[in-house]
């Protein structure tokens, strides 16, 4: 109990002097508090707040240098993967081009009701169900969960989906994607996610869950995607719309020249996290 006590003292001191970091509190090449200052301050032990330092050191946010103190480094800004918001199906194709994915799971199960309903299938009727992360400069940023029906998996193998988007490997069939919905809410990662994620079991990610429908209306793709916030974001363009009393925030769609004139988004953008992350 102890311990746990301690842990939890650690992160919540790890996200006190974090914070003050990332938003200006405290400048780059500022020194923070010494040890026995800042464990008198948040009434904790010295070995706590030598821990929560040594967080900071490792995510490269601090530099402790014997006989002197504990510094503020100047790290550039985090530019985590951003998606376009509002056109879901034009970047999935390329996102997968941009960055690399490891096949975790590959098999055919019958779903459960919360994958087969949204997805118009038979009772009973199979799923190719695959589980996948996604990264990018070796970082992991994703951990995706996908259904798709039977009849549609059939026509991709296993080594297929570890190097070649799903998106693309489906239209190729002879699939058209449509439309879709999603929703994107928050949730706390379990310890399989998270070990995949390089994350701690409990630690925050955006969860999302996007249905993929084809002209006729059936579903065509079922992903459940957790990813991390500190290198995914979503993005929407806005502009004002409407008379006067009546305007309102309406989503932009930017047009290729192209005589499709298919809605274009922007390709992702590396991060310049840490832990030893490249830009």
């Amino acid at each position: 109990m102890t311990a746990a006590v301690e842990l939890l003292k650690t992160r919540r001191l790890y996200l006190l002097l974090r914070d003050r970091i990332v938003t200006g509190a405290v400048a780059p090449g500022g020194r923070l508090p010494s040890e026995p200052a800042l464990a008198q301050e948040h009434g904790v032990s010295r070995v706590t707040v030598r821990r929560a330092l040594d967080l900071l050191a490792d995510e490269g946010l601090v530099r402790r240098r014997v006989g002197s103190g504990t510094f503020v480094e100047d790290v550039p800004a985090s530019r985590p993967i951003v998606a376009d918001f509002s056109n879901v199906l034009s970047n999935l194709i390329e996102m997968g081009r941009t960055t690399a994915v490891k096949l975790l799971s590959f098999a055919y199960v019958v779903p459960p009701a919360s994958i087969a309903e949204p997805l118009g299938l038979a009772r009973g009727e199979r799923v190719q169900r695959s589980v996948r992360v996604r990264l990018i400069d070796g970082q992991p940023f994703s951990y995706l969960t996908t259904h798709v029906p039977e009849r549609i998996g059939l026509t991709y193998s296993e080594r297929d989906l570890a190097t070649i988007p799903l998106l693309e490997l489906m239209e190729r069939s002879g699939v058209v994607a449509e439309r879709a919905t999603q929703s994107i809410s928050a949730s706390l990662v379990g310890p399989e996610t998270a070990e995949a994620l390089d994350l701690a079991p409990g630690d925050p990610v955006i969860s999302l869950t996007r249905v993929v429908y084809e002209p006729s209306g059936r579903g065509v793709e079922h992903l459940h995607a957790l990813y991390r916030p500190d290198r995914y974001a979503f993005q929407m363009d806005l502009v004002r719309t409407g008379a006067d009393g009546t305007r309102r925030w309406t989503p932009t769609v930017v047009c290729t020249s192209g005589p499709s004139s298919e809605s274009s988004a922007p390709r992702p953008k590396r991060t310049a996290s840490k832990k030893g992350t490249r830009p």
